[in-house]
């Protein structure tokens, strides 16, 4: 069994890497080829948390995995991930568990990827402007993503927490200089989204967290952090705007986030209003952006095809580059 760290994973995997790895990811979850249970979520309201069990099998790879992750929002308050986690890789001819990795960061890498895999699907080519609202754990690898997907001159970004906010920028700025954008704090979830092309927001809010009547046409909205019902990070009053709404999976979105299932409630959209999955996209059986004024919304919460090819791809570049250490 090999055991991969964060730093394993970095010496190995890229966030393009993990766009990519994505893309096939939803591509095989359209197709119907990966068994994907719905995850098992066993709510802590002691501390606002819940302890998430996400199985996979990819028949095609010979491979399954089981992702752990814990959901503890209150631990970005004492310097240590809101999101623990482990990801499980298990060889699917023999059952026996060929690698544990560090979940924590495969998660930060698929969610981000999941919206850098979005934009260089959906978003229009010349976009100069992203939005970033949130700077918990999952925000550095959203906001790398976003830089890989489109050559952006500025990022904004966006947190409750000012001084958090304003470190976060600092602290991106230098490590993700190579991209050439300017990474700085913005005051208000207005000022961040003003004049955007890349929106994305990844808080674990239970109210929208930004202006829907003042993003620009041609703005595409990736929406990550609503994961149960009563999450709500998105303005509803921007889907009747939106020529276009996708998922990564119907399925996942329907059964958790609060992104959709409120406003499906509230009348404010009904089902005909979606168009589909980025899987469908890829494989050409639905249509992407079809102009540059279009609004899109992209709402993902998740699926465990992401953790399985993913942690798949990041153990088979390990064992070619002698990453990592043998246990047992």
């Amino acid at each position: 069994m090999l055991l991969l760290s964060r730093e394993d994973i970095k010496k190995v995997f890229t966030i393009k890497d993990a766009i990519e790895a994505d893309k096939k990811a939803f591509r095989y979850v359209v197709e119907g080829k990966c068994e994907i249970p719905l995850r098992t979520n066993i709510q802590a309201p002691k501390y606002d948390g819940c302890f998430l069990f996400m199985p996979a099998y990819l028949e095609e790879m010979d491979t399954a995995s089981l992702k752990i992750i814990n959901i503890f929002p209150h631990n970005i308050d004492n310097g240590i991930p809101s999101s623990p986690a482990q990801v499980l890789l298990i060889d699917g001819k023999t059952g026996l568990v060929t690698a544990v990795l560090d979940g924590t960061y495969v998660t930060q890498l698929r969610t981000g990827a999941a919206s850098g895999a979005a934009f260089d699907v959906l978003a229009k080519k010349d976009c100069r402007i992203g939005a970033l609202i949130g700077t918990g754990g999952q925000a550095p690898t959203q906001l790398e993503a976003m830089l890989a997907a489109r050559t952006l001159q500025e990022v904004r970004v966006y947190d409750m927490n000012p001084e958090r906010t304003k470190a976060f920028a600092e602290i991106m700025q230098e490590e993700l200089k190579d991209y050439g954008a300017r990474i700085v704090p913005a005051a208000s979830s207005d000022e961040a989204i003003d004049d955007a092309d890349l929106i994305i927001t990844v808080t674990p809010s239970s109210k929208p967290v930004f202006d829907g009547t003042k993003v620009k046409a041609g703005a595409t909205i990736s929406c990550v952090g609503a994961y149960q019902h009563h999450m709500q990070e998105m303005d509803p009053a921007i889907l009747p705007r939106a020529s276009k709404i996708y998922f990564d999976s119907r399925e996942a979105v329907l059964s958790e986030s609060g992104d959709i299932l409120i406003p499906l409630e509230e009348g404010i959209i009904t089902e005909k209003d979606f168009t589909g999955d980025l899987g469908d996209v890829l494989l050409g059986k639905v249509v992407g952006r079809e102009n540059d004024d279009e609004i899109i919304v992209f709402e993902t919460v998740g699926v465990a095809a992401q953790d399985l090819v993913a942690a798949k791809e990041i153990y088979e570049k390990a064992v070619k580059a002698g990453v990592g250490i043998t246990w047992g």
